[in-house]
């Protein structure tokens, strides 16, 4: 038997790493095609989980299938394979986003392999954070990271991170008022087993965090308007480390890169002992979005911005059963 045969026990344990990535809202907008004559795992969009007011032109989708594909490259690194990866193998269909062919040998994706432990381990908090600063090597490896994937990790700091974070209150003073905002949220949070059409997806109301009651970290308050009774207040930070992730241009290929780098970052960051938790909101406003990015690094545009620091971890959301999500074919 050759070393690339896979029985349909691993090619479910290796999609069900895949699948413990983030999303936006935890909709887990993929599906996976595993063909066992080419030993090729296919990754496909699910456009029918799109948030059509946040994300019209679905690049967050791309950006949470691209976390689940460098999960993916993880697990199979992990098995000592080497996941020889093609982003948009296929111009003709769009929901085809990547192709990963199994191949003998490592490929020097040592690096990835050893990001496997923290697969499980990551989760998004959404709780305070301390005051502590994140040590510049540390910081460093994490760009070092995203740079790997194609994409830039930068940490605004002075008058840019200001700069940033007036744009997370002028995009949250819009959401409060703009009822396709609501509209999105309605959809995939509200419950503690919350769904679309099962279980196993959605943020549920214990992954909510406290309430905002002072700080000035860019929280989303997934609860919006709705009373919930018990929930308790808690200060946020007052100087939020947050980065942001570029890419030179903005087509789909760079949403994929973008959200590899992400994932990658989240996974390293995880075993470095940090928190973190994403913030979408001016990405979300096309008119906001562009102001994000450093005009004086001359970064292109912000993809992804990740609130990160030393906290409690989060807890664990729902995932939807791997028979949801994988065809196998022979």
């Amino acid at each position: 038997m050759s070393r690339q045969a896979l029985s349909d026990d691993r090619v479910a344990a290796l999609v069900r790493d895949a699948a413990a990535a983030p999303s936006m809202h935890n909709a887990q907008p993929w599906r996976f095609r595993y063909l066992r004559h080419r030993h090729t795992f296919e990754l496909y969009a699910d456009f029918e989980r799109t948030m059509p007011h946040a994300d019209p032109d679905t690049r967050a989708l791309h950006l949470g299938c691209a976390a689940a594909l460098l999960n993916l490259r993880v697990a199979i690194a992990h098995e000592d394979r080497h996941p020889e990866t093609l982003l948009l193998p296929d111009p003709a269909d769009r929901t085809l986003l990547a192709s990963v062919r199994l191949t003998d040998g490592t490929g020097g994706e040592g690096d990835l392999a050893a990001l496997h432990p923290a697969i499980h381990q990551r989760h998004t908090s959404r709780h305070p954070f301390e005051e502590r600063e994140i040590p510049g090597a540390v910081r460093e490896a994490l760009a070092a990271a995203a740079r790997a994937e194609g994409a830039t990790l930068t940490f605004p700091t002075g008058w840019h991170l200001r700069e940033v974070l007036e744009l997370f209150q002028e995009a949250e003073a819009r959401n409060r008022t703009d009822p396709g905002s609501d509209q999105d949220l309605t959809r995939w949070t509200g419950g503690d087993a919350v769904s679309v059409g099962g279980v196993g997806e959605g943020v549920p109301r214990y992954a909510y965090g406290p309430r905002m009651r002072g700080g000035k970290a860019p929280m989303r308050d997934f609860a919006g308007v709705r009373p919930m009774a018990g929930r308790e207040a808690a200060d946020f930070e007052q100087s939020p480390q947050l980065a942001l992730v570029s890419t030179v241009h903005d087509r789909r290929e760079d949403w994929l890169r973008a959200g590899q780098a992400m994932e990658r970052v989240l996974l390293l960051a995880t075993l470095h002992g940090l928190s973190a938790s994403f913030a979408t909101q001016p990405l979300e406003w096309t008119d906001l979005r562009w102001p994000l990015r450093d005009p004086a690094t001359g970064t292109g545009p912000t993809q992804v911005v990740l609130r990160l620091g030393y906290g409690p971890k989060g807890p664990g959301t729902p995932r939807r059963p791997v028979s949801h999500v994988l065809d196998i074919e022979p």
